[in-house]
């Protein structure tokens, strides 16, 4: 009884004196190696060589601030529920009395937290800001061997005028 019709007769040929030396598999991974090996090669040097990215690169978070240098986040956590990765947390806490230099709405974020270890970098927390407070830039983030040192905090993320001067967006920014 034949269950499908894919079935192949496996014939049982003796295999000649080369083959039983292996020598035929050995001379054909020889040429694929030999091929490969005189070819250029796709690794980079990195400290001293930087690859170009595309002009779509995903990088680093930022919380971008406006002319005036004040925090554009107003906690309002859709970054943070449009994340698939669930990597996002925000605590949003009001704005005291004198504070006004300092955060655009009467909202802010006290807290705002984004775990690099589950960022897929897809960029729908940009898409779903709409004070356009947080961006992807062109850096790359920087490598750690801690745990903790990948869980980016708000500090970390704030564009700071003085040290770095302002973050470069016009490729990331949506068609207004």
């Amino acid at each position: 009884m034949q269950l499908t019709n894919r079935s192949k007769q496996v014939s049982n040929k003796e295999m000649t004196f080369s083959e039983r030396m292996y020598l035929p598999a050995i001379a054909g991974g020889l040429r694929v190696t030999f091929s490969h090996m005189f070819k250029k090669g796709a690794t980079v040097q990195y400290p001293e060589q930087v690859r170009e990215h595309s002009a779509v690169f995903r990088g680093q978070h930022v919380l971008k601030r406006d002319a005036e240098g004040r925090e554009n986040c107003t906690a309002c956590g859709l970054c943070a529920v449009a994340c698939p990765a669930e990597a996002i947390t925000i605590v949003a806490g009001e704005r005291q009395k004198g504070e006004e230099h300092l955060y655009r709405e009467e909202k802010y974020a006290v807290q705002y937290d984004i775990n690099m270890l589950r960022c897929i970098f897809c960029g729908l927390c940009e898409e779903a800001c709409p004070k356009d407070a947080i961006y992807l830039t062109d850096r790359i983030v920087p490598s750690n061997y801690e745990r903790e040192d990948f869980i980016f905090r708000k500090e970390d993320l704030v564009e700071t005028v003085a040290l770095e001067g302002r973050i470069d967006i016009t490729k990331r920014q949506k068609d207004k």
